[in-house]
């Protein structure tokens, strides 16, 4: 049976709220499967009533480090990232220095993998591939770059090899948040002043830019993507 994941449009929404958002419905579910071990005896099959969820949002422009990030790959003092209009925060996910900005699609799932596969690094493969399925609608051909998450156009050529999606997720008691940053009609010129992802020599782009400027239907691209989700996790999205 395929697991039913509640899915949410959050529009655009500020990056702390989104944050506070997530964490409440990560507690949720935590406190919910610790309950069902608390009762469960020994050889249970694992039936806790956790409830999934996909987010869809955009954020105001803002930077965001990863766990693993250096500070020093933001390049802009306070007073630049002020007259700039730019948050910047710290966070919990894996990773490093990213942007979030209008232009971006951005997808958090909240995800019981004891319903899935418990497995963190499958789970990263399966949102590349979710990503590899959305951007092929446009005739992009989306590939992995070894020892590098995220989706890259070009990947077999150091020279050319450009990020049009990055990720970084949080896992706690196999429940998933943080998630996926897909550029679709982003002004890139943000990531000039980061090392994107602590990767000094590759560059950034996105659907629009593969496109030669054009203007991409930013609604397509969440249909696109959740139909990709529902594919590729074997999932039924609930809209509400």
């Amino acid at each position: 049976m395929k697991p039913n994941v509640i899915f949410k449009d959050l529009a655009k929404i500020e990056y702390a709220t989104a944050w506070d958002y997530q964490e409440s419905l990560l507690k949720e579910n935590i406190d919910i499967k610790a309950q069902f071990y608390k009762e469960a005896a020994v050889g249970d099959a694992y039936s806790a009533a956790t409830q999934s969820y996909l987010l869809f949002c955009e954020h105001p422009s803002v930077y965001t480090l990863g766990k693993s990030g250096f500070e020093s790959h933001l390049l802009l003092n306070d007073a630049r990232l002020k007259e700039l209009q730019v948050s910047f925060y710290k966070t919990n996910r894996g990773g490093d220095i990213t942007y979030h900005g209008p232009g971006q699609l951005v997808a958090y799932p909240i995800f019981d993998l004891d319903y899935f596969f418990t497995d963190l690094g499958k789970y990263m493969r399966f949102l590349e591939e979710v990503v590899i399925k959305t951007i092929a609608h446009f005739g992009i051909k989306g590939e992995r770059l070894e020892g590098a998450t995220g989706v890259w156009i070009d990947a077999s050529e150091p020279s050319k090899a450009r990020k049009i999606c990055a990720m970084g997720v949080k896992c706690s008691r196999w429940i998933t948040m943080h998630g996926l940053a897909l550029n679709v009609n982003t002004d890139l010129n943000y990531f000039n002043y980061i090392v994107p992802c602590g990767i000094v020599d590759k560059g950034v782009t996105s659907i629009a830019k593969e496109l030669n400027g054009e203007v991409i239907d930013e609604k397509l691209v969440k249909d696109l993507m959740k139909q990709a989700f529902e594919e590729v996790f074997a999932l039924t999205l609930i809209h509400q």
